[in-house]
């Protein structure tokens, strides 16, 4: 078993970390909630006191951060790429810009260490159940040693290319699950104005070409799926806010990269303006009630 630091104990990291203390491995975790901490505790991590603290003497090292800047304030002024022990791999699960996660993997090697950008996909629930899609960018070397470790987070583990190729997947992957569901409620809502019952729609669409996640798992109306938020007052599986952060990614990525994304520019101004009616919070499968005119 193996000596693991992890720095950021949120909604997503304090779930991670905990299946990696399930499995026997020995993890120490900081984040700069005092609540986080102490429960991170009862799930058996060592709550340290600093990010430094939490990564000295590990083997692998993983950070689960809001944004790009916080990793970079993390590795620079937090103190981990001078406390980290010689040889330590560090694995940064945060989605974040493309750019920052390349400088990442620089300020990594030029102090001398491995590392791997590895975002994940499967929402909070996937994290408690150890169930993550991890989507890996870096050295076939890094990949290959961090792969048993990831695999007590996750069920699909997969390497995307060098440097950078985890946070490409992602963002591009969450810009087609943004334009899917969008596309998913409008067919609902222009159902529902031509008296066609939801059942019949997703009878029809789940076994026909309209067939996608959205849809058949994620269905955004109530009744059809019975795990699907929209059957639970549209609580967060994967929140607006969170949508929209990798919308926003997305579409930096394209215009820094000239990629033509005019239904991924749809999408983010569409969210933003659900965000901005006050649903930040709500499951981002409820933009069907921006497009039936509700907010």
């Amino acid at each position: 078993m193996a000596s693991i630091g992890f720095i950021g104990l949120g909604h997503m990291g304090g779930p991670m970390a905990a299946n990696l203390v399930r499995v026997g491995h020995s993890v120490s975790g900081f984040d700069l909630s005092d609540d986080l901490l102490r429960a991170a505790a009862k799930l058996g991590l060592r709550a340290c006191a600093n990010a430094a603290e939490a990564v000295k003497d590990a083997e692998f090292i993983f950070t689960m951060l809001p944004a790009g800047k916080h990793l970079l304030n993390v590795y620079r002024e937090g103190g981990v790429l001078q406390a980290a022990t010689p040889g330590a791999l560090l694995i940064d699960s945060s989605t974040i810009d493309i750019e920052s996660a390349r400088t990442a993997h620089r300020l990594a090697q030029e102090a001398g260490f491995a590392s791997l950008d590895a975002p994940v996909s499967g929402g909070v629930g996937g994290a408690a159940a150890g169930t993550l899609t991890f989507m890996t960018g870096g050295t076939i070397e890094a990949f290959e040693r961090a792969k048993p470790v990831l695999e007590a987070m996750g069920k699909k583990i997969i390497r995307c290319g060098q440097a950078g190729a985890g946070q490409a997947a992602k963002l591009c992957n969450n810009m087609i699950l943004g334009i899917s569901m969008i596309g998913v409620c409008e067919a609902f809502v222009l159902g529902e104005k031509l008296g066609l019952d939801a059942q019949a729609l997703y009878d029809v669409a789940s076994t026909s070409s309209g067939q996608c996640w959205s849809l058949t798992t994620y269905c955004p109306v109530p009744g059809p799926v019975p795990a699907s938020p929209a059957n639970h007052q549209y609580k967060p599986g994967f929140g607006v806010n969170l949508m929209l952060k990798d919308l926003t990614l997305a579409q930096s990525a394209a215009q820094q990269s000239g990629a033509a994304t005019p239904l991924g520019a749809q999408a983010q101004q569409l969210y933003s303006l659900f965000a901005a009616a006050g649903h930040s919070g709500d499951d981002f499968s409820g933009i069907i009630h921006l497009l039936r005119g509700l907010t």
